[in-house]
Parts: structure tokens; C-alpha cells; sequence
């Protein structure tokens, strides 16, 4: 039998993974450039579908181009806005992101090419974005492990996104992640504090054998 790890590390894993947070307030700061490369590292060592490594980092070092990203954030968080009808006033208050503050700006997204990867994906292509979707899980927790906020930004048009960055036409753009420094983390998540949503019971969510739908 493989050894298991000890208990202290085995609390260290669902202690990170209970504090993880989805973070819109940061420091101005810098972060050190070997931590930022042990956080893309975790992000590198995540599972993907036939091994085929679907993601792509693009680290934004350019302050006018950072700004332009905030742009298009901003553009597509009122258009969001007025979509939530009802809920527009109130989505409206909530802080989305943090791109102008973080330390550090990458860009997630898939890679060019990937219609010859078929293992795994000859009836599920979007394997290749759930690929991608663990390493940013991935860094999400070492970040948090090391005390580092991170927040997934989503408010985009991937098109604009894809000019601003000479991103190929076959690749996807899929998260703006905001990475740094932080005074705190949320206690809770956001979105939960602000009254937003509330996290589903477990025991709605686990069903057996068949499908239950249990409202």
C-alpha cells in the first residue's frame, strides 16, 4: 500500500482548500518571482485529458495594456449588469475584480490546435477547458497556500481579448486571473457575505445510481 500522508498535512490540504477564496481586493505590491513561478508550476502539474496540456499563460507586464484589459472588463460588467434585470442595481455594487491593484495580471486561456487531441475528447471536447480549469484550481490553492489572494475574471469579450493580445484564432482566451497580495481574505466567499447566493446543502447535490432532483 502506498503511505498516506501525515495528519498534520492532510489537515494543511482541506484547511487550503476550505480557505480558498475568490479574491477582488488587493495591495499594490509585487510578488516575488520565484513564488509566481512555484504558482505556475502548480498550475502546470494539473491533470488534463490525454495529457495534452491544454493551457497557455500570458503574464501582463505592460501597465497601458493592463489598463485596456480593465477596459474590456469594465465594458462587459455593464452589459452583464443590464442583463441581470431585476438584480442590475445590485450587481452593479459588487466589486467584480481587481486587475487595476493585483501584483501580478495573467491571462488563461487554451491552446491552438487542440482538434488533433482526440483522446478523451471525441465525444467531450470540452475536456480541454476542464484541463485548464484544474491547473487554475491548482494555482488558486498554492496561492492560497502561500498567503496569496487570487480572483478568476470572466467579464470579457474573448474576440476584443484575442486583438488586444495577437491571441491565435483557434485558441481560447478562458480567465483574466488577478494574483497578490492581500490586507485579508474573505471569511467567507464574497458573493456569499454580500448576500449574492449561498452555497448549496452537500446532501441536494450527492445522488445515487440515478438522477434525483431533490427541491
Amino acid at each position: 500500500m502506498t503511505k498516506r500522508f501525515s495528519e498534520n498535512e492532510i489537515a494543511a490540504i482541506y484547511k487550503v482548500i476550505a480557505e480558498r477564496r475568490d479574491m477582488r481586493h488587493f495591495v499594490s505590491a509585487p510578488v516575488d518571482p520565484a513564488l509566481l513561478e512555484r504558482i505556475l508550476q502548480a498550475a502546470h502539474f494539473a491533470p488534463s485529458v490525454g495529457f495534452m496540456q491544454p493551457w497557455r499563460f500570458i503574464r501582463i507586464t505592460n501597465d497601458n495594456l493592463r489598463k485596456k484589459i480593465h477596459q474590456l472588463a469594465e465594458q462587459e460588467r455593464i452589459k452583464t449588469a443590464k442583463a441581470m434585470g431585476e438584480r442590475e442595481d445590485e450587481f452593479m455594487q459588487l466589486k467584480v475584480e481587481g486587475i487595476l491593484e493585483c501584483g501580478e495580471l495573467l491571462i488563461v486561456a487554451l491552446m491552438a490546435n487542440r482538434q488533433q487531441y482526440i483522446f478523451g475528447r471525441r465525444t467531450m471536447p470540452e475536456m480541454d477547458l476542464a484541463s485548464a480549469a484544474c491547473a487554475i484550481q491548482n494555482m488558486w490553492l498554492a496561492s492560497r497556500a502561500e498567503g496569496l489572494g487570487m480572483g478568476w475574471v470572466s467579464l470579457f469579450d474573448p474576440k476584443k481579448l484575442h486583438q488586444l493580445l495577437d491571441i491565435p484564432d483557434d485558441a481560447k482566451a478562458i480567465a483574466i486571473l488577478c494574483l497578490g497580495h492581500v490586507t485579508e481574505f474573505y471569511s467567507k466567499p464574497m458573493l456569499e457575505i454580500e448576500h449574492w447566493a449561498k452555497r448549496e446543502k452537500l446532501q441536494n447535490l450527492v445522488f445515487e445510481n440515478t438522477w434525483k432532483d431533490k427541491n
